[in-house]
């Protein structure tokens, strides 16, 4: 009996000093959640979106072109990390204006790396039935085919320098004079010599017009229709920074007028889209 009652009395307390670990532990978690939400919300604030002062007319004005320069240069020299300099080699695949964020001395930050996908040191592309990311930033073989690789963070990139330069987004954008999206619109300054007129007035006081211009060539060239065309992270920033002679580039994706390219997606079978304002979402039949 007596043993019984040692028993009991031991496996008892085991329990309790288990239940008591649980809690503890439990404690332990809730207060790490609460200081993550507590970091990244102050993160959110201490780092303002470029999205925030890029697109807003009240705002832009704090943009001028030397920022918008060094920024410009920031992220590209941050995507070549990524890509090449980092242990794995991460695609990040949502870049995009939201996605970057400002310091106070507007060093600009690659945030959100919840698409993002590492490679092995072998690998150079993937594929996915399911496409996930942003509508106007992504590359035509990553949106049709669910083909990704280093050449569609470029694309997203090129999308991002043609909106620094011209204060205005890819998607929604619109000219009383045709039905183009930024990127059409920009081609087709740029084969009529008058890119110039693509740069924002917010800036036009301030711009290093070489630079400028420069940088929406190397937009272009990141933007183009195939990923083979398009420059490595590594030599968009030789070419921000050098003065070199840049090869001319090639129609870029997804420059079609809206209107007949939205015909040609409706005309697609066998295949389930689910689009808002800022994500679409892909499902190919396997």
């Amino acid at each position: 009996m007596r043993i019984i009652v040692i028993s009991v009395v031991t496996t008892g307390m085991l329990l309790i000093g288990l239940v008591m670990v649980l809690i503890l532990w439990k404690k332990k978690q809730k207060k790490g959640s609460i200081l993550k939400r507590s970091a990244d919300n102050s993160c959110k604030k201490e780092y303002p979106e470029l999205q925030l002062f890029d697109f807003d007319r009240t705002q832009s004005t704090l943009l001028d072109w030397p920022k918008r320069y060094h920024i410009i240069n920031g992220i590209a020299r941050g995507l070549l990390y990524l890509h090449q300099d980092s242990r794995l080699r991460i695609i990040h695949r949502d870049l995009k204006a939201s996605n970057i964020l400002l310091d106070n001395n507007m060093n600009p930050k690659i945030s959100d790396f919840g698409l993002a996908r590492s490679f092995g040191e072998n690998q150079t592309e993937d594929n996915t039935n399911r496409v996930v990311g942003t509508y106007g930033y992504m590359s035509p073989e990553y949106a049709i085919d669910g083909l990704y690789s280093i050449k569609s963070d470029v694309f997203s990139f090129g999308v991002l320098v043609i909106e620094i330069v011209s204060g205005s987004r890819n998607r929604g954008f619109y000219h009383p004079d045709h039905n183009l999206n930024l990127l059409g619109h920009a081609w087709g300054l740029f084969t009529e010599g008058r890119s110039c007129e693509l740069i924002t007035e917010t800036i036009e006081e301030s711009c290093n017009l070489p630079e400028v211009l420069r940088s929406i060539h190397v937009g272009l060239l990141c933007v183009q229709c195939h990923p083979n065309d398009r420059p490595s992270m590594l030599s968009v920033v030789l070419m921000l920074c050098g003065e070199a002679k840049l090869p001319q580039p090639k129609q870029p994706g997804f420059f079609t007028d809206r209107a007949l390219l939205e015909a040609s997606s409706s005309s697609r079978k066998n295949t389930s889209c689910s689009v808002n304002d800022s994500m679409i979402t892909i499902l190919e039949a396997r």
